[in-house]
């Protein structure tokens, strides 16, 4: 009994360690974004720009901010309607990408277009969309890379059917997030380490969201300007942890 205990400790540690050791990026709020990182809103632009380019002095950047573009998805990727079958149950074809970048990473020009429009749904309208309008995914590209991204995305109908992805500049997947609430939510991602790796972020469908999607408040930032402090992460890992040493310390009891 006295091997048992240990070996099952070791057991649940292994799987919470690899769990966050695996994890190139982590879940933060929007307060994680300190003063002088960047934020772009899409009012600094007429509604119906098409593909806007953000250069630092469009939205207040200051030295060494990068220029953002927008396009609807990365060199190497594809549209869902490419192949149908392949996104993911219940997520609209027109949201889905399929595929991962090939390095450098770079804005597909043949991807469907972005486009600044009003949404009644967001209060702090004008927003981005996709093509076809608000059922379009978005891909998001630094000159320079960052340590932290995020955004508002909404309004969610769903919970989970949509997510931002983070790639660095050779087109390797960071990490990812899905919406966790209905209705509009920040979704943010920073590198575990507070190294500046992100070069991409794609916001597309993962599952269903019924009633379309769009972006607003994009946020970015290099080192010094994110704070490295994680979302507090779903239950389940610490509830398995918990059952576990319960169930650990009852075979003790009856031993």
């Amino acid at each position: 009994m006295r091997q048992y205990i240990p070996r099952a400790l070791a057991l649940a540690g292994a799987l919470l360690f690899a769990s966050s050791a695996s994890a190139a990026v982590i879940r933060i709020d929007e307060s994680a974004f300190v003063a002088g990182s960047g934020l772009i809103t899409f009012s600094e632009f007429a509604v119906g720009t098409v593909n806007p380019t953000y250069a630092p002095a469009a939205y207040g950047g200051g030295a060494g901010a990068p220029t953002v573009t927008f396009d609807g998805y990365f060199t190497g990727q594809s549209a869902g309607s490419s192949s149908p079958t392949s996104c993911p149950a219940g997520a609209a074809v027109s949201g889905c990408v399929l595929g991962n970048p090939t390095g450098p990473l770079s804005l597909d020009a043949g991807s469907p277009n972005t486009f600044i429009t009003n949404d009644t749904a967001n209060s702090t309208s004008p927003v981005l969309s996709g093509t076809p309008q608000f059922n379009g995914s978005i891909a998001i590209l630094f000159s320079t890379p960052q340590a932290g991204v995020g955004l508002s995305g909404g309004f969610f109908d769903a919970i989970g059917g949509t997510a931002i992805t983070a790639y660095d500049s050779a087109g390797n997947v960071l990490g990812s997030v899905t919406n966790a609430t209905t209705g509009i939510e920040f979704l943010g991602l920073v590198t575990d380490n507070g190294a500046a790796t992100i070069s991409g972020l794609l916001f597309s469908l993962v599952g269903s969201e019924p009633a379309g999607f769009a972006i607003d408040n994009l946020r970015f930032g290099g080192q010094g300007q994110v704070t490295p402090t994680p979302v507090p992460e779903p239950a389940s890992m610490a509830l398995f942890g918990a059952g576990l040493l319960g169930m650990l310390m009852v075979r003790r009891r009856k031993a």
